[in-house]
């Protein structure tokens, strides 16, 4: 596998630019600290496009490389480095904190200075996670993200439950990194006793673990409990309602456990994650069609959400399973929608909340009245996730649908048939909660859209149509790497 370095080291420096900014934030005067995370953040997303425009699509192999030996006597290094699937996450993550952060902006009273330290340091370890090449250091961010999420829920979550709700997050993500952990060890132990583990290495030697099986499983339960899969997904549920809504935002619009499956499941085991492709299959479609059904149910927007976010990144397991250059681009297309679509809806519930005081639907309706403007961007994104055309959405769901029904009709018949359920529980609870007479009066009473959040719902509608009308500027980027998944079309499932 091909690696190349850069004459600056572009990850390392955004990832020191991060750490720097949280540690300014936290000792700054509290009223200019949210200045100095918003003036971080958007320095940061500087530096990744300044990273996107740099990345050459022509080569293959990974760019911006950098190594240092951290453990030599393990064969444990500094790895870091981006290919075609994890390089635009970096831009889509700088661009999702830069709006949770103004989203916070003026929501959160207490402990602000920390508050805004700690999504800076979250944002810093979730980069670490995309550019990391040495499966101990990938390791070492995927835990260390638990740290800042744990006081982001327990310390400024909205319910009565929220120190429950953040203890049950990090007691699910720390049981599935024990897998984790084993089968990287595993992978990396050598039949003459030597260690790899860094990921181009373990690349090149792709088949000769005797537990392949083993391992495959190990990645699957700890990757799957952070995407989550179906049944390991009920921390989600819980969170939904008693996290803050912005906290929620990077949960839900950053799929890691998604990413995870992608980056180190299938191209590292791809003999055995083909003979599991069944497994993968029905899990990506018990996630479909139970996330899909359960939100028809659902009495409050954030539940709803959590549930409907639960439905598509089963479509992104769907994707990826069917093994197939259009499956592979469309699972990528729809994690990165992840970032504007999904994460912009639970902004939106965020700014309900903070309006009304409660997102119940039974505590809704006729908010179109007295708040058009969240009203019509909360349509126009809840249309964008059901993939309506036009939308970035639609290019997504339609290259997944697509690779599903080329592998197997019956998948393709139930991802159309849970597109038809999203149309359901999404129109169903828009009626009910934003149209028809408006009784309560925080509902009468309400302001809409502030300049600052209008910006942000626009900057979010501007892209999901850019990428809608012209997804090739997404899909020339991920097929660059598609030569390095090492991707396997069945005849059949």
């Amino acid at each position: 596998m091909d690696m190349h370095t850069s004459n600056l080291p572009w990850l390392s420096l955004l990832m020191l630019l991060l750490l720097t900014g949280a540690g300014l934030t936290a000792l700054a005067p509290a009223r200019k600290a949210r200045w100095v995370a918003l003036l971080t953040a958007l320095t940061a997303l500087a530096v990744t496009l300044l990273i996107v425009i740099g990345f050459d699509s022509e080569l293959s192999g990974f760019q911006f490389v950098e190594s240092k030996p951290w453990i030599p006597t393990l064969n444990i290094h500094y790895l870091l480095g981006v290919d075609g699937i994890s390089l635009l996450f970096l831009p889509a993550t700088s661009l999702l904190f830069l709006l949770v952060i103004l989203a916070s902006w003026n929501a959160i009273h207490s402990l602000s200075k920390l508050y805004f330290a700690l999504l800076l340091l979250f944002q810093a370890v979730v980069i670490g996670i995309f550019t990391s090449l040495d499966t101990v250091l990938f390791f070492l961010f995927w835990e260390l993200s638990l740290v800042p999420l744990y006081f982001l829920i327990t310390l400024w979550g909205q319910g009565p439950n929220r120190r429950y709700a953040g203890t049950k997050y990090v007691l699910f993500m720390m049981t599935g990194g024990l897998p984790l952990l084993l089968a990287f060890v595993i992978l990396a132990i050598q039949p003459d006793g030597s260690y790899i583990f860094n990921y181009p290495g373990l690349i090149s030697v792709i088949g000769e673990n005797r537990y392949q099986t083993a391992v495959f499983f190990m990645l699957l339960i700890g990757f799957g409990v952070k995407t989550p899969l179906v049944p390991m997904h009920t921390w989600l549920p819980v969170l939904a309602l008693e996290g803050h809504p912005a906290t929620l935002a990077t949960i839900v619009g950053l799929k890691l456990g998604a990413y995870g499956i992608l980056r180190f499941v299938l191209p590292l085991l791809p003999e055995t994650a083909l003979s599991y492709q069944w497994l993968l299959a029905g899990l990506g479609i018990a996630g479909v069609i139970y996330g899909a059904v359960a939100a028809l149910s659902q009495t409050n927007l954030r539940r709803l959400l959590a549930y409907a976010s639960l439905s598509h990144v089963g479509l992104v397991v769907v994707g990826l399973a069917t093994f197939t250059s259009q499956g592979l681009q469309g699972a990528v297309f729809q994690l990165l929608n992840f970032t504007l679509i999904a994460s912009g809806l639970f902004l939106l519930t965020g700014f309900l909340q903070q309006r009304v005081g409660s997102t119940d639907i039974v505590s809704l309706g006729g908010v179109a009245k007295s708040m058009p403007l969240l009203t019509s961007f909360f349509l126009f994104l809840g249309l964008a996730s059901m993939g309506i055309p036009g939308t970035s959405g639609f290019p997504a769901e339609l290259l997944i649908i697509l690779s599903a029904f080329k592998a197997y009709i019956g998948v393709g018949l139930a991802t159309l048939v849970a597109m038809v359920l999203g149309a359901a529980y999404f129109l169903n609870t828009y009626r009910r909660a934003f149209l028809g007479p408006a009784d309560r009066e925080a509902v009468i009473d309400a302001v809409d859209l502030k300049n600052r959040e209008l910006l942000m719902m626009v900057l979010i509608s501007l892209l999901v149509l850019v990428f809608g009308f012209y997804p090739q500027a997404i899909l020339d980027i991920i097929a660059s790497a598609e030569s390095n998944w090492r991707i396997i079309v069945p005849t059949g499932m």
